[in-house]
């Protein structure tokens, strides 16, 4: 196929590709890694790209590895947009009406995608084998944009972007301790005599959202010994009997070694967001798990609000 040296019309797809797997990992390695083709290869293609527009697309930076120019990401726009209606295609055209099928990525904040999503999205995927999983619980937020994820579960709304959003659920967090520490720290009925406790927390500074600021709010005065940038490093902390933590209950509720403080009184909720991009929302698989995420949230309505220590699953 011969390509065209003044626009975007004569390029081959499949260069297209290539341009895609760097442009999102950043190096050569990892986009042949993703691609399963050799490192020369994804060199060659994106080399033959350029050469092909006449343009530079990435910048070699040695501390953020490919890095899009302005004519790179003016591309990578256009490339984002042609990946997707292939893929609506593929689906339309390929038997995709009979089988859910392909790859989908679905970013998480790291709790909440350790202890629930992670049992619940082992189910769905025992049941849709033709359907790849990559599941990214991190401390901090996945890009839409960039195509870390295709599916995002953020702490707050997306104010600009074209995404389709709404809300997945509340949680409720709540102030607990474990058996040993109740006992060698006994707490008063005054909840002002809280802050002569010892607690775990977020390092201030790196919390990815002030969402989860949420100890020096319930807590005045407060003092952590012990701060660390991951909610799941504070429950195993907290496991140790040294100190209180605010914990989500879907995390703490199911352990029998911690219990909650003033259960009645301090508890706070949060909510999480359902987010995808625009152009993805109509993939099937996508929608399968778009719905499949909504329909387990509202299942487990009283587990995630610390009504209930049990979580459920939905029947496959």
């Amino acid at each position: 196929m011969q390509k065209s040296t003044s626009g975007f019309l004569g390029i081959d797809w499949d260069d297209l590709r290539y341009f895609l797997a760097v442009a999102r990992t950043q190096t050569i390695s990892a986009a042949a890694k993703r691609l399963e083709v050799d490192h020369t290869t994804v060199a060659r293609r994106v080399r033959e790209l350029e050469n092909s527009l006449r343009t530079v697309l990435f910048e070699k930076s040695r501390s953020r590895g490919f890095v899009l120019t302005a004519e790179g990401l003016r591309l990578l726009c256009h490339a984002d947009r042609i990946e997707s209606e292939v893929q609506l295609a593929s689906e339309q055209f390929i038997g995709g009406a009979d089988l859910l099928s392909g790859h989908v990525r679905i970013g998480s904040t790291e709790g909440f995608g350790s202890f629930f999503l992670a049992p619940q999205l082992a189910r769905f995927a025992a049941a849709h084998p033709e359907i790849s999983i990559d599941l990214l619980p991190v401390p901090h937020f996945v890009s839409l944009s960039k195509r870390e994820a295709d599916i995002a579960i953020l702490l707050e709304r997306p104010e600009r972007g074209q995404y389709v959003q709404t809300k997945l659920c509340d949680y409720a967090l709540r102030l607990y301790g474990t058996t040993e520490y109740l006992r060698d720290h006994p707490v008063s009925s005054n909840m002002q005599d809280l802050r002569r406790h010892k607690y775990l927390n977020y390092v201030t500074d790196l919390a990815f959202s002030p969402e989860l600021l949420y100890l020096d709010r319930t807590i005045p005065d407060a003092t952590a010994n012990l701060s660390t940038t991951s909610i799941v490093a504070q429950y195993h902390a907290a496991l140790q009997g040294k100190a209180l933590a605010i914990l989500p209950c879907f995390i703490a509720e199911a352990d029998p070694r911690l219990s909650a403080v003033f259960p009645d009184e301090l508890v706070i909720t949060r909510r999480f967001w359902l987010c995808c991009r625009e152009d993805l929302r109509n993939l099937r698989r996508i929608s399968a798990l778009w719905d499949f995420l909504r329909e387990t949230a509202e299942l487990n309505r009283p587990f995630l609000l610390g009504e209930s220590p049990v979580m459920k699953f939905q029947s496959f």
